[in-house]
């Protein structure tokens, strides 16, 4: 562990709350991926409901800048930024000490080898989670998952997706070291705190959106090919703006009686992907695309998928079945048990996060 910089507060109070929360104001909480595109968020939510013990872990000492908001935070509040890797056995063993509440954030992204991406969720997972026991005052482990976990096989056309589906059974088939880098993390959480007595709550966010995220989901379309293929149609899109999202992991890590259970998070009012092209189109900027029905895009998932089994690998699979059953299958999301168990609504409406999204594409733009 190293670069430790701390930086305090100056504001005009906390937020009062009388929810029961789990942990008292004062108690040291962690975050890892602190300096990500959700953990800033994370890191202004629980300021805003008056925890102020916070210690974020970061992998580059670069990233520290991205908190400096937090020098608004409430009066009497500290947010310790920390530099340390998780495949590091000694820094998770440093950034546990103390800490009665982990919101575990880092993850391997953008690693096209599965190996690689396994080392930087699952393994350094279990290292956290194995470091934490070693002090013996954590009282809860928020694990924060994807939506691409799920399995579109096992489900019928247009059905629900809820946090009772299944989870994708073979996911080295799925041809995404992300989507099975986080089934392998989301397994070793639940092996590793059964066996450590530790309690544990599992997030999994859809599509986290807001000003900075990347363009346009893949859940409405690619541009592979030079050319953007819309493939999405009718299919609500699982959005969730960042803050809502924020929020709603906050409250899975300080709401008591929720020990084991999970969560998924998607906001109200979603879009079609064919209304959000169209929105973005007419707010962003004009592009040709081209939409492809299901039935092509399925087929064409298929043919690819064949030529890669026949070829032996010499053209990835990079596209097939298991993929478009996850990511352009009809289905529905609901966001009732995020409500109901843990007393969360989404702050910020879709119309105005898609408002602020959009004015984010823009700058994006114009500064390119």
């Amino acid at each position: 562990m190293q670069n430790t910089n701390t930086i305090d507060s100056n504001g005009n109070g906390r937020s009062s709350s009388s929810e029961p929360w789990l942990l008292s104001r004062d108690d040291q909480i962690l975050i890892t991926g602190a300096c990500g595109f959700i953990g800033t968020r994370l890191v202004k939510s629980l300021l805003d409901m008056g925890f102020g013990n916070l210690r974020c872990l970061t992998r580059s000492s670069g990233n520290a800048s991205k908190l400096e908001a937090s020098r608004g935070c409430p009066d009497g509040s500290r947010v310790e930024v920390v530099t340390g890797n998780l495949l590091s056995r000694e820094d998770c063993i440093a950034a546990t000490r103390n800490a009665k509440l982990i919101f575990h954030l880092a993850a391997g992204r953008g690693e096209k080898s599965f190996p690689d991406a396994y080392m930087n969720s699952a393994v350094a997972t279990r290292n956290l989670l194995e470091a934490s026991a070693r002090h013996g005052c954590l009282q809860r482990f928020v694990n924060v998952s994807s939506f691409s976990v799920y399995s579109g096989k096992a489900r019928s056309q247009g059905k629900l997706l809820d946090e009772s589906c299944p989870v994708e059974a073979r996911p080295e088939l799925c041809g995404d070291a992300y989507s099975f880098a986080k089934i392998k993390q989301d397994e070793i959480v639940a092996e590793c705190c059964s066996r450590l007595g530790i309690s544990y709550v599992i997030v999994r966010p859809g599509y986290v959106f807001g000003p900075g995220s990347p363009n346009i989901t893949g859940r409405v379309g690619i541009d592979t090919f030079g050319i953007f293929l819309h493939l999405g149609g009718s299919n609500k899109v699982p959005f969730t703006y960042v803050d809502n999202c924020a929020e709603a992991i906050a409250r899975a890590g300080l709401k008591r009686g929720v020990e084991g259970e999970v969560f998924n998070i998607v906001d109200d009012d979603l879009p079609s992907s064919r209304q959000f092209l169209s929105l973005y189109k007419r707010n962003v900027r004009r592009f040709k695309s081209i939409y492809l029905p299901h039935c092509i895009s399925y087929a064409g998932c298929y043919l690819w998928e064949s030529y890669s089994v026949w070829s032996e690998g010499q053209l990835g699979p990079v596209f097939n079945r298991r993929l478009w059953l996850c990511y352009w299958k009809k289905t529905r999301y609901s966001n009732d048990k995020l409500k109901t168990r843990l007393g969360w609504t989404p702050k910020v409406p879709m119309a105005e996060g898609l408002k602020r999204y959009f004015e984010g594409c823009r700058n994006r733009l114009r500064h390119a």
